[in-house]
């Protein structure tokens, strides 16, 4: 009976990693899309799903009556990095193609583990730097095939500079995911998701207004332009409900496992949707970063049984960088923790 619920938790916990890794695809289709399309709107797409966020979570909140149980100003610092974050991703789609964009998110690892190292004091293993070298090192040979393949397929790319717009927008998700994934561990994941939505929609609007608000009047909005930024806003939405839970049940491991995932979901929607060839290269980076992410994932747990008997904060962020990588909103998502990769 006991073998019987435990084969039902795995299969449930493999259906929720791959919801979460199709929904990061999504974000990511529905984003190139629209740069394909024309329509350079990265804040109103962040916008949207910062509405359906606010839309679910912050009634209840409300609905509680309580008193927030951090202040305010830390919420709106979480939202400014995250915001930031998915725009300079999503923008990213306007120069680069979307296998790349989706594998490069992988630099939020590389930060995280920074971060926490000089911030706050965190100590890795020698195995889980030797992870976080090999993701680098299958990262760079992403910036090397797409230096090989600048111009062959689409003039109007610029790969390498949307290359750079990813890894800048890593470092604001590094910060974002920290924080949020501390205030998940210490409080209430709810209140969590409910004032990022929020103050990630106030911090979205403002900017709207002062950078992106002549580009949405030259925006043609069709039906399926309208369904693009819907998709969009309901992938990340799902992204940042389920990935929290497959992160609980599973553990650090099985998460970037699936998230390895969206990565090929890239791969064959470059391949038969744009019918655009990819360099070798590329196959060989999926590999080594696979390869580097076990390599983490693996020995983040036996960080994490070392340290399971201290009560200081350093301790609550041993699985963090994993998730690629914590809460991409979040193109957002080793990948994003908490939040997508768009």
């Amino acid at each position: 009976m006991e073998f019987k619920r435990d084969v039902w938790s795995l299969l449930l916990v493999l259906l929720l990693g791959q919801l979460v890794a199709f929904s990061m695809a999504a974000s990511s289709f529905a984003s190139s899309l629209i740069a394909n399309l024309g329509v350079d709107a990265p804040l109103t797409q962040s916008f949207l799903a910062y509405l359906l966020l606010t839309l679910v979570y912050v009634p209840i909140v409300l609905r509680r009556r309580q008193k927030l149980q951090i202040a305010w100003y830390w919420y709106l610092a979480l939202a400014f990095f995250d915001v930031q974050g998915n725009y300079l991703v999503v923008k990213a789609y306007q120069y680069s193609y979307i296998t790349s964009v989706t594998l490069l998110d992988c630099w939020t690892v590389v930060w995280v583990v920074m971060l926490t190292w000089y911030a706050l004091g965190t100590r890795y293993s020698l195995w889980q730097f030797v992870g976080a070298g090999t993701c680098v090192a299958g990262l760079a040979l992403v910036l090397l095939s797409d230096a090989k393949s600048q111009d062959e397929q689409d003039p109007k790319k610029i790969p390498l500079l949307g290359d750079a717009l990813v890894i800048a927008g890593t470092v604001g998700f590094a910060f974002s995911n920290v924080g949020e994934e501390y205030c998940v561990k210490k409080k209430d994941r709810v209140e969590v998701v409910a004032m990022l939505g929020l103050f990630g929609l106030l911090i979205s609007t403002a900017q709207i207004l002062v950078f992106e608000r002549k580009g949405l009047e030259a925006v043609t909005w069709s039906p399926t332009m309208i369904s693009l930024f819907a998709g969009f806003a309901v992938a990340i939405f799902v992204f940042y409900t389920v990935a929290p839970f497959v992160l609980k049940m599973s553990g650090a491991t099985l998460f970037n496992l699936s998230l390895l995932t969206s990565d090929m979901w890239a791969v064959a929607i470059r391949v038969l949707f744009y019918q655009q060839e990819i360099n070798r290269l590329y196959y060989l980076a999926f590999a080594v970063v696979a390869i580097g992410l076990i390599i983490y994932s693996l020995n983040d747990r036996s960080s994490d049984d070392e340290t399971a008997g201290s009560t200081e904060a350093p301790a609550q962020y041993q699985q963090l960088p994993i998730e690629d990588n914590s809460t991409r909103i979040g193109s957002s998502s080793g990948k994003r923790l908490i939040g997508p990769r768009s």
